[in-house]
């Protein structure tokens, strides 16, 4: 009986409101006083019905809850015979939790569009070798999947053949797709926009990137911050203590109206659905945009971040040596570059690759006879010419000249963190490159923003030489550069920093960086959700784009003083009604009840604003 009125307390609620119009109809309209204390009535005990049950399971576990306060005021008001104030409260009361879980379902709106980009069937190679559709839970680990323009990719998997485009915005928030071709690696819940790939999977059902982003933000919504575990404490004692309150007013006073109104004006709903909205409603956002704030204990402890230590490789840098300078002591480049890419595709050295990426596709020449030394680079004959390509020492040992300017320009570039490449023939140097890592775009935009919101120390530690470091650090704008760091001196580093009371969040790969992840207060790790990054950090940043960052530490700055508000809100009110009923004549039940109501929807409305927080002020 129990389980059936609480179903349906909505219907309960409906009903009640139409008992109440009746009575006030028949009371001021037709003068039928008979009718209007039935329908009155009736609509209190309607409505009291689902509030009393849920106050007696909660006594069962030794809970004094709001319920509580609700069905001994309004067994009070029938006592008095008050039978307008214990309909209307009653239908408040149902009212307002109807608003509660219409708005809660609203602002966790974020999960259940996920849910929904979530693939239900694949198209799966038979034994005859054809693909045939079947349901997503038929597929395994090694199955070889075909994946069509326009159609989800269904498990996280690698590109066995094909290529297209890819929209990985429910992975990484980022709507721009991405070139997918053969061992290339792909997401469930991704969109193939265009192309076509046959994959094989990798992961299947929840342990694809994509369900397991699904279970963390569940989690993390669930989750009860220091704030909330506070307020649940509080709930406890501070019911009780309304009760007292209430008795010794009725026992100084002898006016059980006036008790009874204690009783309902001292109710704490908006301060019990403050906190849980801003929650729901800030991780929410997060998730649609890329961020994975893991739970409200990590947004009440990043939003009070006073350090980030990056990683530099991967995180600040692109990951990927590039050629950043050319310098040609030729008027013939066309020959001197088609040379320099006949030899480096001889080599699947990265400083070779990066070369052979940057001249692109031009004309190539048959190489001869070549000879590798280890630590400096290649020696070929191309065209009967023997052609030398390497750095500075390999041009000593070959005996190559290197002239003033040449020498001038090696120095330069080695001060700006650059690995050599030279190419010589005819015994000159003809080109010079340098090539490193390059800083990732909008990075020191991206990092003047942590600035802005209170970040007081940007530093970097890498296993890179110092120089490199440095200039990395003097192009960001960084506090601190230190180089030469194995995982275990940036986890020491991290600790002394921590001893100095500073409140540190580490921003790394995940991987080699688990230690540093692990220790300091935050780990942020960054990437395409490796199973490490996941389970070791406490923010993800579901793509490489380093925009996410400020973005996740704005939004957890809102979310901890979207909860400050409106636990003020909660308390202020309560705090006007109270007074109110020994310094004002005007308050009584139903006024109360009805303020109580417009607060929770207050401060749900408020924590709602935080969907909206990337649209107003991130962009």
């Amino acid at each position: 009986m129990q389980k059936y009125i609480l179903a349906r307390k909505n219907t309960i609620a409906a009903v009640s409101a139409l008992l109440i119009i009746l009575g006030f109809t028949s009371a001021l309209g037709f003068h039928n006083e008979r009718l209007a204390m039935w329908s009155l009535a009736l609509a209190s005990v309607l409505g009291v019905a689902p509030i009393a049950i849920q106050a007696y399971q909660a006594l069962r576990v030794k809970v004094v809850s709001i319920d509580v306060l609700v069905t001994i005021a309004v067994a009070g008001a029938f006592v008095i015979r008050n039978f307008e104030e214990s309909a209307i409260v009653t239908f408040l009361f149902l009212f307002g939790a109807f608003l509660e879980q219409r708005t809660l379902q609203k602002t966790r709106s974020a999960i259940k569009e996920l849910t929904e980009m979530a693939p239900e069937s694949a198209w799966k190679q038979q034994e005859d070798g054809t693909f045939g559709e079947v349901a997503i839970d038929e597929v395994a680990v090694g199955d070889i999947l075909l994946v069509k323009t326009g159609a989800k990719v269904p498990v996280d998997g690698l590109v066995q053949s094909g290529d297209g485009y890819i929209n990985e915005a429910s992975i990484t928030g980022e709507a721009v797709p991405v070139g997918k071709q053969k061992n290339s690696h792909v997401f469930a819940g991704t969109i193939l926009e265009n192309g076509t790939i046959q994959i094989v999977a990798e992961r299947v059902g929840e342990d694809t990137t994509f369900g397991r982003i699904i279970e963390l933000v569940e989690e993390a919504q669930d989750s009860k911050s220091e704030t909330q575990r506070f307020i649940d404490r509080f709930s406890l004692y501070y019911t009780p203590l309304v009760l007292i309150l209430s008795l010794l007013v009725w026992l100084v006073s002898r006016n059980l109206e006036l008790a009874i109104t204690i009783l309902v004006l001292g109710c704490p709903g908006a301060l019990v659905i403050g906190v849980p909205v801003s929650n729901v409603a800030g991780i929410g956002n997060g998730a649609r945009h890329g961020v994975l704030l893991k739970g409200s204990e990590v947004i009440h402890d990043f939003s009070k971040v006073d350090t980030i230590v990056f990683d530099k490789t991967g995180t600040l840098t692109m990951g990927n040596p590039s050629v950043a300078d050319t310098v040609y002591y030729t008027t013939e480049k066309e020959k001197t570059a088609a040379y320099l890419v006949s030899v480096e595709l001889e080599s699947d050295h990265p400083l070779a690759n990066a070369i052979v990426e940057k001249l692109g596709n031009i004309d190539t020449y048959t190489v001869g006879k070549t000879d590798v030394a280890p630590g400096g680079g290649i020696v070929a004959m191309v065209e009967g010419k023997r052609v030398v390509v390497g750095n500075v020492t390999l041009m000593e040992e070959e005996q190559v000249a290197i002239s003033d300017q040449v020498q001038k320009d090696i120095v330069r570039l080695e001060k700006q963190g650059n690995s050599l490449v030279l190419i010589a023939f005819d015994g000159e140097v003809k080109a010079l490159f340098g090539i490193r890592d390059q800083v990732r775009p909008n990075v020191k935009s991206h990092l003047q923003r942590l600035k802005k919101l209170g970040v007081k120390h940007l530093v970097v530690l890498s296993g890179d030489n110092q120089g490199t470091v440095d200039l990395v650090a003097r192009q960001l704008g960084l506090t601190e550069a230190y180089g030469h760091m194995l995982p275990e001196d940036k986890a020491a580093y991290i600790k002394k920093l921590q001893e100095e009371g500073r409140i540190i969040a580490f921003v790394g790969d995940g991987v080699n960086d688990s230690p540093s992840l692990a220790l300091a207060q935050i780990g942020i790790a960054m990437g395409s959700g490796t199973d490490v990054a996941i389970e070791t950090s406490d923010v993800v940043l579901m793509s490489s784009d380093l925009s996410r960052l400020p973005l996740a530490l704005g939004l957890s700055k809102a979310i901890l003083a979207n909860m400050r508000q409106n636990i003020a809100i909660a308390v202020g009110v309560v705090l006007v009604l109270l007074a109110s009923v020994f310094f004002s004549e005007w308050m009584n039940m139903s006024i109360g009840m009805l303020v109580h109501e417009a607060s929770i929807l207050v401060v749900i409305l408020n924590g709602m604003r935080l969907l909206r927080y990337r649209l107003r002020r991130a962009r």
